[in-house]
C-alpha cells in the first residue's frame, strides 16, 4: 500500500507550507538574500514574475542583471519590451551583458505590446522577458501566464504599487523601494509559506542602466498607409 508520506517523497504533491519546491525550474538571481527566500532558489522559469516599483530607477534592474549577464554570456536571449528610457549600453557591457544577445523590442500601441510579449514567450527562443506594459487587466495577463508556461526563461512584468490589490495569475509578486544605498523587498506572493519581513538588498545607486532619454514615439501606421502585397507575376 502506498502511503501518503511515500507520495510525498515523490514529490507528486506541492506541499503549500513549504518555502520552495525542488521541483520547480529556476534561473538562479545571483543575489543571495534574495535566492535564499525564492522558491527553488531563483526566478521561476516558464511563469510570470511581477515586480512593482512606484517609478522606474530605484534599482530594480540591479536584481536582474546577475541573471542577464550569466543567461547572455552562456548565449541565451535576453528581450527588454518597451522600455521606458533608452537602455544604458556602457552599464549593461560593465555589469557583464553581452550586448550581442540582448534585443530590445518598440512597440507603437498597448495591444501591440501585448501581442510582441506573447509572441516572444511562444517563440520559444528567448530566456529571460523583461516587459514595462501598460495598465493590463488580469484576463490578459492571464494570457500571459498560459503563454509563458511555453518558455524556457522567466519572464518579468514591471507594474505600478497599485498592482498589489489586484488579482494576478504571476507566481512570484515582489515590491521594491528604494531605502539610502539599499533595495527594501517585500515578496507579497510567492510559493509555499509567505514571507513575513522584508530583505534588504544591496545596490550601487550611481550604476544607471537606463539613460534618462525616452524614446522617440513611434509612429503608428493606418492601414491605408501599410504596403499593399503585390500580385506575383
Amino acid at each position: 500500500m502506498v502511503t501518503l508520506q511515500d507520495i510525498l517523497r515523490r514529490q507528486m504533491v506541492w506541499r503549500g507550507g513549504a518555502p520552495s519546491a525542488d521541483t520547480d525550474r529556476t534561473v538562479p538571481s545571483g543575489l543571495a538574500v534574495l535566492d535564499r527566500e525564492l522558491p527553488g532558489g531563483g526566478w521561476p522559469v516558464g511563469a510570470l514574475t511581477e515586480i512593482l516599483v512606484a517609478h522606474e530607477g530605484v534599482g530594480e534592474l540591479r536584481c536582474l542583471l546577475p541573471a542577464l549577464a550569466a543567461l547572455t554570456l552562456d548565449g541565451k536571449r535576453v528581450t527588454w519590451l518597451a522600455p521606458p528610457y533608452l537602455p544604458y549600453a556602457p552599464a549593461l557591457a560593465a555589469a557583464g551583458v553581452n550586448l550581442e544577445h540582448l534585443a530590445v523590442v518598440r512597440t507603437p500601441l498597448r495591444r501591440d505590446a501585448l501581442w510582441a510579449a506573447e509572441q516572444v514567450l511562444r517563440a520559444g527562443s528567448c530566456h529571460a522577458l523583461l516587459a514595462w506594459l501598460p495598465a493590463t487587466g488580469y484576463v490578459e495577463l492571464k494570457r500571459l501566464a498560459v503563454a509563458a508556461e511555453a518558455s524556457p526563461g522567466f519572464t518579468i512584468l514591471f507594474r505600478a504599487p497599485r498592482a498589489a490589490h489586484e488579482n494576478s495569475p504571476c507566481r512570484l509578486r515582489i515590491a521594491l523601494e528604494a531605502n539610502g544605498g539599499q533595495l527594501t523587498a517585500r515578496i507579497l506572493k510567492r510559493r509555499g509559506a509567505p514571507l513575513g519581513t522584508s530583505l534588504s538588498i544591496p545596490v550601487k545607486t550611481a550604476f544607471r542602466v537606463l539613460d534618462r532619454t525616452p524614446f522617440p514615439a513611434p509612429a503608428a501606421r493606418s492601414p491605408a498607409a501599410r504596403p499593399r502585397p503585390q500580385p506575383v507575376a
